[in-house]
């Protein structure tokens, strides 16, 4: 009886490894047919996420310079808001 358990646990152990590594096989085709050549979706992807890259790299200093063109303009707007203040507050009414 235990040699007929063993031999059934030991086809079925087999047979186990046997289905995992045919659907592993078909995984692997799926995978190459996304990422596996230069022509594949995942190398249309990278590519295009290069050009991206690429065309925004400018963006970061140019926006920390325009932030601090806005400050200074902010400044600016401050101090001539405060002198329209002064200057209405000291009008003499007709």
């Amino acid at each position: 009886m235990i040699l007929v358990l063993t031999v059934v646990s030991a086809l079925a152990a087999i047979l186990l490894l046997g289905v995992i590594a045919y659907y592993a096989w078909r995984i692997s085709g799926h995978l190459d047919r996304i990422g596996g050549s230069p022509t594949s979706y995942l190398a249309k992807i990278r590519m295009g996420v290069r050009a991206i890259e690429q065309e925004t790299g400018l963006i970061g200093p140019e926006v920390s310079r325009l932030n601090q063109t806005l400050r200074r303009l902010v400044s600016d707007l401050q101090t001539n808001r405060e002198v329209v203040i002064r200057a209405l507050s000291r009008r003499t009414p007709n």
